[in-house]
């Protein structure tokens, strides 16, 4: 009794609605227009053009207001006046069924066609002037003039042409208003199917899922018939729109089927109705695979003839299953019966047995959504009976799977945060870099890294307890100066935290701003930065934490954030960040990378089996024109491509620095036993060493006695180091420097002019030699400027008591100014390019005949 009022109630509600929206599509903004016709039976020959068909005078007067030939192939030609309403010129031509395999259009003005349209089903969606379910030609009158329009149409479907004209302006209000009716069935139908879809991936019952597949199944039914799938789906593929309307029938009859076996229990209940539906579920598969066999008219006929009698086997079995005492019959005889009523006049329709109205165009929609609503309420009702006595155990199982919940959320939080600290640690700086960057990929973000250099100090000192606090301490005040930086993101947040940095590891931290809007206000940045340097108040103490930072910016440097992290972190160990506390990535001074991985690999190889070599450049004396020394640089013949820059690099980040160099200095002693035993050993080598040398306490010991070792080259294997690299680390180098010059080496500053070191630590240097960088030289006989620098650092370095080298030199006029300066040596290729030692003895036996000619 119960389900019969909310049926009742339902249906006074839905047809309420649907006599509403009925009212909204009445409008006086078209016409249907009186129609003659000429039909021409399938197969004979249709070669006559509009002209011809329309001088033709056996046009017919339609019978009824809309053309409906039913299933039949035959050509139609219609032919109606179009009105000509004063100040309406704009005007729009519907046809209103869009399973038309082909429809021809023409427009003739004073009896002459004037425009033209070919469409249908079987062309793509682009081929219309309108993209719209409906066939649409829009056209404009003139008053003066007498129109009327030809169409041709022919299909393998239902033909028929219903037909209206229409003020344009109006045509589209009312494809508005006929869309929110659509929208009403739609909405009720797909909420249907979600609803029924939920319940059965909650409850893995099959009858849900029969019901949303067969919902599902009316819905596409109905969205082919009024060709919405058509622009929505596939609109370039009319094949597909077509065998999808072929299929719609014969599956949501299926399904249908399938729901009633399931739902009404007919297995066990009523076996002799049960075998019934498999019958049909069986004859609705056949007629799915003959969709893929059969032509469009017979699979058409085949699916609808065959959906009649399915509805009124379902409709038939509640009634039964009702006297029968099975309850969820009730609901499902009305539903079903609505449904039927529904579904039979829009097949009759289709048919062409009844004319076509509003009742008969939407009687299926009608039908299907009451259909829907009244079976979901069904199956609502059956699955709270079914679960009203499992309701306590289902409370159990949901108090452990919060309580397991609530233990997941906590293993999940200290996942993702850092242990000390408590804010967020890399895997979750990571995944929230990698969501912004998805979610604002037009956006430039800076990935800031600041690293506490002094914590291992203050852990030794204080202990690993008093620096995990102090490491607290910071991360607090970190998290709260990051709030200040402009643009800064907020990594995380919730209702009682809020965390804008994050712990990549001890003392490091992780930071994202927006990198235009922290350029646009540095002197901003600029505060945060001195706050972060402020030292840290612990038990009465002030302990500076020495921060260094680094960052890199996306996509500038990278689109990967561990590479992004990897880039900063390199910009926190380059010279910049150590000047100034802060650094930007820079990918020229980035030499961390897998191919150095690789070449550091086979340098190490290299050293072990003497795969390395040496070149020699000369060192000419000006004054008399003799070579006094050359320089000794490395070079690696089976890695051509390899610089000398590059081998160095490699070798200090490795630390294959220390068996390098010395390798250098063994092989340069060897080479000056060939100089010796040529007769040059009045020639000096010199080698070029790196201030991670300087810092190997053993490094002096080291040339100490590999000079004791061979006394024949006292004095003359020279030992290079760099000004930059000296002010590296300046207490150190000079003091290994010095216990070298104790020991009698000769030393000899390289590269000076192009770092910034001053004149009272280069006084203090116990270098008897200074190399003039070549920056210097190269453009020296063309630059003013460049000769007074060269020629101050000359006569300084001269009052100093060092010889001075000029390197770089390329050309006779650069040796003639840097003669005239009074320079001591000169070296470049003016000489010669650096050479293996074959070829360096072959050039200087040249030399010295030349030499002897020019005495």
């Amino acid at each position: 009794m119960r389900q019969s009022v909310v049926f009742f109630v339902l249906l006074g509600v839905l047809m309420t609605a649907v006599s509403g929206v009925q009212a909204n599509l009445v409008d006086d903004g078209y016409i249907e227009p009186a129609i003659e016709y000429i039909r021409l039976p399938y197969g004979q020959t249709d070669s006559a053009g509009p002209v011809e068909i329309n001088a033709l005078d056996r046009w017919q007067r339609l019978a009824g207001d809309v053309p409906n030939f039913g299933y039949v192939r035959d050509v139609v030609w219609l032919r109606f006046d179009v009105p000509t309403p004063a100040g309406a010129l704009d005007q729009m031509l519907e046809i209103r069924y869009p399973q038309l395999d082909s429809v021809q259009i023409f427009l003739f003005e004073n009896g002459r066609p004037v425009k033209q349209m070919t469409t249908g089903d079987w062309l793509p969606m682009s081929t219309r002037p309108i993209q719209h379910p409906h066939f649409l030609m829009p056209y404009r009158v003139n008053p003066d003039s007498r129109y009327h329009f030809l169409v041709r149409v022919q299909t393998d479907g239902a033909l028929q042409v219903p037909t209206r004209l229409w003020q344009r302006d109006v045509f589209f209000g009312h494809t508005s208003q006929l869309g929110q009716a659509h929208a009403i069935y739609y909405g009720i139908l797909i909420t249907v199917v979600f609803f029924n879809l939920f319940v059965f991936l909650a409850m893995r019952e099959a009858t849900y899922l029969y019901y949303a597949l067969s919902t599902l199944g009316y819905l596409f039914l109905l969205g082919s018939l009024h060709g919405t799938t058509y622009p929505l789906l596939w609109p370039d593929s009319p094949w597909l729109q077509n065998q999808s309307m072929m299929m719609s029938v014969p599956i949501a009859m299926l399904f249908s089927l399938l729901f009633a076996r399931s739902f009404l229990n007919l297995h066990s209940r009523n076996p002799a109705w049960d075998r019934f539906l498999r019958g049909a579920v069986i004859a609705n598969l056949l007629a799915i695979l003959g969709t893929f066999l059969l032509g469009y008219n017979t699979s058409m006929q085949v699916s609808v003839a065959l959906a009649i009698p399915c509805c009124l086997l379902l409709t038939v079995v509640g009634p039964v299953e009702w006297a029968r005492g099975n309850r969820q019959a009730i609901l499902y005889t009305i539903a079903w019966g609505v449904l039927t009523v529904g579904s039979a006049l829009t097949a009759a329709n289709k048919f062409g047995w009844i004319p076509t109205n509003f009742v008969t165009e939407f009687g299926m929609e009608l039908g299907s959504a009451l259909e829907a609503i009244l079976l979901t309420i069904g199956l609502a009702m059956r699955l709270y009976q079914e679960r009203e006595d499992k309701v306590a155990a289902r409370e159990s199982q949901l108090r452990a799977l919060a309580a397991r919940r609530n233990a997941e959320l906590r293993m999940m939080d200290q996942a993702l945060h850092h242990p000390l600290t408590k804010l967020p640690n890399r895997t979750s700086f990571e995944l929230h870099l990698q969501d912004l960057m998805i979610r604002e990929p037009q956006r430039r973000h800076a990935v800031g890294v600041v690293q506490l250099t002094n914590l291992a100090a203050i852990t030794k000192t204080l202990g690993h307890q008093n620096a995990e606090r102090i490491l607290e301490l910071a991360a607090q005040s970190f998290n709260h100066i990051c709030q200040d930086l402009p643009g800064v993101r907020t990594i995380e947040q919730d209702d009682t935290r809020c965390f804008h940095a994050a712990s990549l590891e001890s003392g490091t931290f992780g930071f994202i701003i927006d990198a235009d809007a922290a350029r646009a206000q540095p002197r901003k940045i600029l505060e945060c930065l001195e706050a972060v340097r402020a030292p840290v108040d612990y038990l009465g103490m002030q302990l500076p934490l020495d921060p260094l930072a680094g960052v890199a910016i996306y996509p500038n440097h990278s689109d990967d954030p561990s590479t992004l992290i990897r880039q900063a972190y390199i910009a926190l160990e380059s010279g910049d960040a150590l000047d100034r506390g802060l650094a930007y990535y820079r990918s020229e001074l980035d030499s961390y990378n897998a191919s150095n991985l690789t070449l550091a690999s086979e340098l190490r190889q290299a050293i072990r089996q003497n795969d390395l070599t040496l070149f020699f450049q000369p060192k000419l004396a000006l004054a008399d024109q003799r070579v006094v020394g050359v320089e000794a640089l490395i070079r690696w013949p089976s890695r051509g491509e390899v610089t000398a820059d590059q081998i160095v690099a490699v070798a200090e980040q490795t630390g294959l620095i220390k068996p390098f160099t010395r390798w250098v200095l063994q092989q340069a002693v060897k080479a000056r036993d060939g100089l010796i035993a040529a007769g040059h050993g009045e020639l000096s080598v010199a080698v070029n060493i790196s201030p991670n040398n300087l810092r190997e306490q053993d490094f002096p010991l080291f040339v100490q006695r590999l000079m004791s070792n061979h006394p024949e080259h006292a004095g003359k294997i020279i030992l290079e180091v760099t000004e930059t690299s000296m002010m590296q680390d300046p207490a150190n180098s000079l003091r290994a420097l010095r216990s070298l010059d104790f020991a009698g080496i000769p030393l000899s500053i390289d590269d000076f002019g192009s770092g910034y070191s001053s004149l009272s630590y280069i006084k203090r240097l116990p270098a008897g030699e200074i190399k003039i960088d070549r920056s210097l030289i190269v453009d020296l006989a063309l630059q003013a400027e460049d000769r007074v620098i060269v020629q101050t650092t000359i006569t300084m370095c001269h009052d100093l008591g060092y010889k001075v080298v000029a390197e770089g030199v390329e050309d006779e006029a650069t040796m003639q100014v840097l003669r005239d300066m009074r320079c001591d040596m000169i070296q470049g290729f003016v000489l010669t390019p650096p050479q293996p030692m074959d070829d360096f003895m072959r050039w200087l036996t040249n030399q010295g005949m030349q030499a002897k000619r020019r005495a």
